[in-house]
């Protein structure tokens, strides 16, 4: 320890006594010895850092005899699949307890999920599920439904080889005293899209077909008459997206010249699809048909 830095403590020893005896305020002369005691040390700490080798100058002397150990090579990265957020049973599991509309948790019977081949190139998206869909908790089994059934076996599949769904999960309830079926409303139908996105998602359709305008609505959001975008493809996320009448119209409508509207639309679809169409179905719904 340094003279001059031993001489500071000493002069300091008045302040440190009159702290310990509780002497209020310290003798000045204790307090500019403290003050002194700090310049000091700081000059003594100045000269100790100069006395040290800098980083720079060690690093240089000692790099002509350090060994570095050569780096392995990198590894090239290897690409991976993003893990899935949800499994199919995962999002049926959600689907069905979902509460995020609670007027319709309180009027409906159960929620419907959706029905076919979770890897279906081809899905059926309708708007919203009725009284019989509502009770039995599959869509499209009422009458519209077996409709749509025997449109799906005239184009060459069964329901079990294509994904059925809608864009609304509950049945939408109806004012008090009031019977039949209502259509969905914009905000019901936006809280519920992203429940069908994810299926969309996971199903990964080559084609989808949206039955009615009110799919289309909820769909791609359009509200464009539907005689202006029947037999058009439209486009979904990416996947290409075919417009026709719901099967529910063609009850209403019998005649021949408007089954006919939406069976060139399936063979738009089946053409998309790369299945070839015979004869006899191009004939379907035509005079000259056998």
């Amino acid at each position: 320890m340094s003279d001059p830095f031993e001489s500071a403590i000493e002069k300091t020893l008045p302040l440190l006594e009159s702290i310990r005896d509780g002497v209020k305020p310290p003798p000045r002369a204790s307090q500019e010895a403290l003050e002194e005691l700090k310049r000091v040390a700081g000059a003594v700490r100045e000269e100790q850092q100069s006395a040290l080798p800098s980083p720079s100058a060690s690093t240089k002397a000692e790099a002509p005899t350090t060994k570095v150990a050569p780096e392995p090579p990198k590894a090239e990265p290897v690409l991976s699949r993003a893990v899935e957020p949800w499994t199919f049973e995962m999002l049926r599991k959600a689907i069905l307890a979902c509460e995020k509309c609670p007027h319709l948790v309180r009027t409906r019977t159960q929620v419907v999920f959706g029905v076919g081949k979770p890897d279906a190139d081809l899905m059926f998206v309708g708007e919203a599920p009725g009284a019989d869909e509502d009770e039995q908790g599959e869509p499209f089994v009422g009458k519209a439904g077996q409709l749509l059934t025997k449109i799906i076996q005239a184009m060459g599949f069964g329901r079990e080889d294509v994904f059925i769904a809608n864009v609304l999960k509950c049945r939408p309830d109806m004012p008090v005293g009031e019977s039949g079926n209502r259509k969905p409303r914009p905000n019901e139908m936006a809280t519920c899209l992203p429940w069908l996105r994810e299926q969309i998602r996971l199903v990964r359709p080559k084609v989808l077909v949206a039955l009615g305008a009110t799919a289309v609505e909820g769909l791609v959001g359009t509200t464009s008459p539907l005689r202006d975008l029947r037999g058009r493809w439209l486009e979904f996320e990416g996947i290409p997206l075919m417009v026709t009448y719901h099967p529910a119209y063609l009850l209403r409508n019998q005649s021949i010249s408007e089954k006919r509207k939406v069976w060139e639309d399936m063979m738009l679809v089946l053409e998309r699809l790369n299945i070839p169409i015979s004869e006899k179905q191009r004939r379907f719904f035509t005079t000259s048909a056998s």
